[in-house]
């Protein structure tokens, strides 16, 4: 009963995939271990598997992962990554000071300045190793910081692929700080476990389940990672020497335990099944970071509907879903503004109102408006607040006072923001740095606070 009853299910998530939208399966690699060189027989053996089942994954390596591979003359393992998406996953990964601890007390500006300062050396190495420029990046651990979004664009890498808690979409990809986000995907994060009791058809039959949710909702993104070291150790070669913070000279790192030979043809066997089950879905696709961003168009919008975005941001300040387009509060200020759509970060840093009285003369309000046009022409971001005479009010004050004018009033009146993509941000300082090479009690307040400034960019990604 219970066979023939699984088997129902299955017909029936067939059935469902075969009518509805398409399932795109990005599988993605975070290639760090350089200190186990067996991590590096790992890599070539998954990249030759998954091209010989016809399937492209995302592998994101790590800067000195490239240049230890150059060293030790591992032209293999680099032809068989490359014949797969390069991605970018840090320059030295779990070596202090990682990317939320060096960000954590700095501005939005200057953050993205050290950055781009501290990792534009590794994405130039891996784009000179494997001949490519990464087309993403993803944080070591749960190290992320919303200022690595402007550095990232301004060194050409456009995608955000990686797993934490910080920000989120319905579980899905979505647009922030110009990146396409495939962050923080919940329930539509998966893997077929290497190690625990449970038989791995569990995994598939989550698969399935999920894979006919999404498709049934017109298609979407299932997330599925691994590292290639997992496949030949039992303990992460950064917990074993760089936990807590720890600082080790390279003379001193220790390898981490590696599994026997059997024990890793196993979990090889365990992923070539699992994406040969993905394989034979109906209605699901492969597709890697490089490959989603042409999916997902671009992060401006082509037409934008004053009215509209009027009635929309005069009560409430987040993004906005048409039959035609997805628009963030940015876009919206910017067309409020009547500048033309780009892309933009949000305001640096949060300053409240000053500005006395319930109303706002109509030349006061044009002289604000053009003046906020000229900053973000200049700075390319949302300024944190406008001027009114010698008195200031915040950019969401601002923004909601705008939308509520009518246009030919001697004056406006003024509304008070209300800033609803805050709540997509996590409230959780300390469990959303959560991570063993952090610093124990590491807690991030400020690099959460600088998130939800840049959730004025916040809005969902919709297939093409």
């Amino acid at each position: 009963m219970r066979i023939r009853i699984a088997l129902f299910l299955i017909s029936l998530a067939v059935n469902v995939l075969r009518a509805a939208g398409p399932v795109y399966v990005v599988l993605w690699f975070d290639t760090e271990d350089y200190v186990e060189p067996a991590a590096d027989d790992a890599a070539l053996h998954l990249a030759r598997d998954l091209t010989g089942l016809g399937v492209r994954a995302t592998f994101k390596v790590v800067g000195e992962k490239a240049r230890v591979l150059e060293q030790r003359g591992r032209w293999d393992v680099m032809r068989a990554l490359a014949l797969h998406d390069i991605g970018y996953h840090s320059n030295f990964h779990s070596i202090p000071p990682a990317p939320s601890l060096y960000l954590r007390d700095l501005g939005y500006v200057e953050g993205a300045a050290e950055f781009e300062r501290r990792e534009r050396a590794g994405v130039a190495d891996v784009e000179r190793i494997f001949g490519v420029r990464p087309s993403c990046y993803g944080q070591p651990g749960s190290s992320w910081a919303p200022q690595a979004n402007t550095a990232l664009r301004r060194m050409g890498i456009s995608v955000y692929l990686d797993e934490g808690s910080q920000v989120g979409l319905n579980n899905q990809p979505f647009w922030y700080g110009g990146l396409l986000y495939i962050y923080n995907m919940g329930r539509f994060t998966m893997r077929a476990p290497l190690d625990g009791a449970g038989p791995v058809e569990n995994s598939y039959q989550r698969f399935d389940r999920a894979a006919s949710e999404l498709a049934a909702r017109g298609g979407g993104v299932i997330s599925i990672y691994y590292h290639p070291t997992e496949f030949v150790t039992t303990e992460f070669w950064d917990a074993v020497n760089f936990a807590k913070g720890a600082d080790r000279e390279r003379g001193d790192w220790r390898r981490p335990r590696r599994r026997t030979e059997a024990d890793s043809e196993r979990c090889y066997g365990i992923l070539h099944a699992y994406v040969a089950h993905i394989k034979g879905v109906p209605g699901v696709r492969f597709a890697t970071a490089r490959e989603l961003l042409q999916l997902y168009g671009s992060p401006a919008p082509l037409s934008l509907s004053r009215t509209r975005i009027s009635e929309h941001m005069a009560t409430k300040q987040t993004f906005l879903l048409t039959e035609q387009e997805s628009l963030s509060a940015a876009d919206m200020m910017l067309a409020l503004l009547g500048m033309d759509p780009q892309v933009v970060d949000g305001p640096a840093t949060r300053i409240a109102s000053t500005l006395r009285g319930d109303t706002i003369p109509r030349a006061a309000l044009e002289r604000a408006k053009a003046d906020a046009a000229s900053f973000i022409r200049i700075y390319q971001r949302l300024p944190a607040v406008v001027w009114i005479g010698s008195e200031k009010l915040s950019i969401g004050d601002f923004a909601a006072t705008l939308a509520s004018y009518d246009g030919t009033s001697v004056s406006a009146g003024i509304r008070r923001a209300n800033l609803e993509f805050e709540n997509y941000f996590s409230t959780d300082p300390k469990g959303s740095f959560s991570w063993p090479i952090h610093p124990e009690g590491f807690s991030a307040p400020e690099l959460l606070d600088l998130g939800r400034l840049q959730g004025w960019t916040l809005k969902p990604a919709r297939l093409r």
